[in-house]
């Protein structure tokens, strides 16, 4: 099967998977499930809560009748109950997106980047730095204007301080995945899972064993390109810093990225 048929038949799932979210929720099937805005690391973590756990992870298949963990890029809704959101620096995300939507890699196939490419028509896309505001625009109007897709700021704003929301971020996985995938695990009512057990998975599923390079070893290729945080540092400039603070600024203080609107 080519990579275009396949990467629509994948469309066809997730949308198929949004519907099955929606009907069946978690009280109904034991459903896990987990929520993010793209390119905050929700596979990685559904694959690590999948190997703890023991429960089914579907990914990129239709689901079946069954307990399993369900991903997506579904802003919450009473309607799911319990959700695990993955939240991450949207800055870092803004770059994390620029390279998988505007360059092909190992999950985004030619059509896909023609088609993202077609909307943000730049002279060069390896001009990251210049482009980037207006790509940042995008995000937060054309991309988020798209049938049940979000902007980053909406997401924020119905998952933090929400009591049916376990948040667990990018960075926490990052640093201490155990942790995070502990306190996700209990919040969600399933079955406590043993330190050693969870460090076992995280080791298996870290970014120098998936990747076999450092993280920080960037792969534009890849799906899994850097495995950092803090790389909006290397690609904002100020006109990014003040177009993401227009935006975003709120949303970054309310989810305990900055302290205050004085960063830069």
């Amino acid at each position: 099967m080519g990579k275009d048929k396949r990467s629509r038949l994948q469309i066809w799932s997730a949308n198929l998977k949004r519907l099955y979210m929606w009907h069946f929720k978690n009280k109904k099937l034991g459903l896990v499930l987990v929520t993010e805005f793209p390119k905050s690391g929700g596979t990685w973590f559904c694959q690590m809560l999948e190997q703890a756990t023991g429960i089914p992870f579907p990914r990129n298949v239709s689901p079946n009748f069954e307990e399993a963990i369900m991903h997506g890029h579904n802003i919450y809704h009473k309607n799911y109950g319990k959700v695990i959101c993955i939240l991450r620096d949207g800055r870092d995300i803004m770059v994390s997106a620029y390279f998988h939507f505007l360059f092909e890699n190992d999950r985004n196939p030619s059509f896909s980047v023609k088609n993202y490419r077609s909307k943000m028509p730049f002279d060069d896309y390896e001009n990251v730095e210049k482009n980037m505001p207006e790509f940042i625009k995008y995000m937060f109007n054309g991309y988020a204007a798209k049938w049940n897709h979000s902007s980053w700021s909406q997401v924020v704003n119905a998952s933090v301080d929400n009591s049916n929301v376990c948040i667990v971020k990018y960075e926490e996985l990052l640093s201490d995945a155990p942790s995070a995938m502990d306190r996700a695990i209990r919040f969600v009512g399933k079955t406590p899972v043993s330190r050693e057990k969870l460090q076992a998975v995280v080791d298996d599923f870290s970014f120098k064993k998936l990747t076999k390079r450092k993280p920080g070893d960037e792969n534009k290729k890849s799906f899994l390109r850097k495995g950092i945080a803090g790389d909006w540092k290397n690609y904002f400039n100020q006109e990014s810093i003040d177009l993401f603070k227009k935006l975003a600024g709120a949303e970054l203080i309310k989810a305990g990225y900055e302290k205050n609107m004085d960063w830069k």
